[in-house]
């Protein structure tokens, strides 16, 4: 972080037990940046730095790393994955996706399915979307009473910490968008053919359940963001910085780990005397 800047990380992050309010929080904020271009040379270093720290993530075999990513329809989930952590190798990185419950799934616990996709030490897992569905969709729709959803926020918590305890780092990210700057994204898809195909009438009969939704990200955050799992709030309307938010933060945290390559291997001096006698041989 350069000297002088905004701590992202307390900036954004949601206090474990202190109620969150959506509508104190800017969606268009930018920390006094102008402009994508503005900012492309810091990303830049943050995406190469991210791979850097990665390669370490995977070669030690220490630690794991999950990234979840919730959002509000067209708030840049595809997006964060492609342009920042796009910038790992997929060796050692994969996105699992959240979509309605599958029959196996929906015959499991609402955290089966979650804890099957989990990273493994070394690896890095993106959820799009998350178990944190089960605590806003099922709410805002009321696909389970209130007592059921309700008692989800503490399986919520125990499922965290357990992975916690097995050396995984969890990042957690809500992408807020106004509900303003999701109507100009609508407008894009279906300006654009390429995009046409994201754009259905379900986007925009989910918009009538907008205040609902607030609500239930303000109370699942406000649960469940502790110190070793934090929830953070991106303002998302300016998708580079968005992009920036996310990359700075992801890279903070694996660098508190202070991460180094394994050791040299034991027989290195042989291995390099083969090594020489294969090269007078070539």
């Amino acid at each position: 972080m350069r000297r002088g800047a905004v701590d992202y990380q307390k900036r954004f992050g949601v206090k474990h037990g202190k109620r969150l309010r959506l509508a104190e929080i800017d969606p268009a904020f930018t920390d006094k940046h102008g402009s994508h271009k503005a900012v492309q040379a810091e990303l830049d270093h943050y995406q190469a730095r991210l791979r850097e720290l990665q390669e370490l993530l995977y070669v030690q075999h220490r630690h794991s790393l999950l990234i979840c990513l919730q959002a509000m329809d067209t708030a840049g989930k595809d997006g964060t994955i492609n342009h920042v952590l796009g910038a790992m190798n997929p060796q050692g990185c994969r996105v699992a996706k959240f979509r309605q419950p599958s029959e196996e799934e929906a015959a499991h616990d609402f955290l089966w399915r979650a804890h099957r996709v989990a990273p493994a030490r070394g690896e890095v897992v993106i959820f799009n979307r998350s178990h944190y569905e089960d605590v806003l969709v099922v709410r805002v729709h009321g696909l389970v009473p209130k007592k059921v959803w309700s008692r989800r926020y503490r399986r919520i918590r125990e499922f965290e910490e357990n992975l916690v305890e097995h050396d995984t780092q969890i990042l957690k990210f809500f992408l807020y968008i106004s509900k303003d700057e999701q109507l100009k994204r609508f407008k894009d898809r279906l300006d654009d053919p390429s995009k046409q195909w994201k754009i259905s009438e379900a986007d925009y009969s989910e918009r009538d359940y907008w205040d609902e939704y607030l609500k239930a990200y303000e109370d699942a955050l406000s649960k469940c963001s502790t110190g070793e799992a934090p929830w953070f709030v991106i303002p998302s309307d300016h998708k580079w910085f968005r992009n920036l938010a996310v990359a700075r933060i992801v890279v903070e945290r694996l660098e508190a780990l202070k991460m180094g390559y394994p050791k040299a291997p034991a027989d290195l001096n042989r291995l390099q005397a083969l090594y020489k006698k294969a090269a007078r041989g070539a």
